[in-house]
């Protein structure tokens, strides 16, 4: 299941549609997701809606134990979307060219992210594993760590997450092709609805040379298997 993405670059008549999977639009990517002139509620109206909710679902906003509390939930929003304020593209903007011919793909496996479901606003955690194949430069490893961070603290579906990782990686620094897969526990299916706990959900995206050669997506997967063992 792939997520709804806006195709940003018309298709050649050659194109095999089903072969090649829709790209994001660059906005996503190359800004941050909230300009500085972007009209937003105050601090204030934004504390006054969490104690609606909670008067919503039948608590005493004024007992002691939560007088506190919306100031508390929406300083926690402040950091658990502080991925809207980032912009992706400067996480990427500094390579190195010093590799010695390196021309091999780059894995970074197990990056653990918690995120949030747009559906439910529930957290969803687990591990992302990134590789690409450079041209000549290569990005410092933890900036990949980074890219992760900024699109899980937005909301979003975990399809949706899998694709902004891949298209900025292929967008920004320009590889040979990039591998994205990502697995988690998605607690809107754990802890309420059907409540299963434990149930994984995997999410992959391959572009360039890792698209269009099955060896090299196998040899992508065996090494990031590798670190289950």
């Amino acid at each position: 299941m792939d997520a709804l993405i806006k195709p940003i670059r018309p298709s050649k008549p050659s194109d095999k549609q089903v072969d090649r999977p829709a790209e994001l639009d660059p906005a996503e990517f190359l800004a941050a997701a909230v300009r500085a002139d972007q009209p937003r509620p105050a601090r204030a109206e934004a504390e006054q809606a969490v104690k609606t909710l909670l008067a919503y679902i039948g608590e005493n906003t004024d007992r002691e134990g939560l007088l506190d509390t919306p100031r508390r939930v929406v300083e926690a929003f402040d950091e658990l979307y502080q991925g809207y304020h980032q912009c992706p593209a400067e996480v990427l903007d500094r390579t190195f060219g010093e590799t010695a011919g390196y021309d091999d793909f780059v894995l970074v496996r197990d990056i653990e992210f918690t995120s949030q479901c747009e559906h439910h606003m529930m957290p969803f955690y687990g591990k992302a594993h990134i590789a690409y194949t450079p041209v000549e430069r290569v990005v410092g490893l933890s900036k990949l760590a980074r890219l992760t961070d900024i699109f899980a603290r937005r909301l979003q579906t975990q399809e949706h997450l899998t694709a902004q990782i891949a298209a900025a990686i292929d967008e920004i620094l320009k590889p040979r092709g990039v591998a994205v897969l990502v697995e988690a526990e998605h607690t809107c299916m754990s802890v309420r609805g059907v409540a299963k706990h434990g149930a994984m959900t995997f999410t992959s995206r391959f572009t360039g040379m890792f698209r269009d050669n099955p060896a090299e997506q196998a040899r992508f997967l065996s090494l990031v298997r590798g670190s289950q063992r």
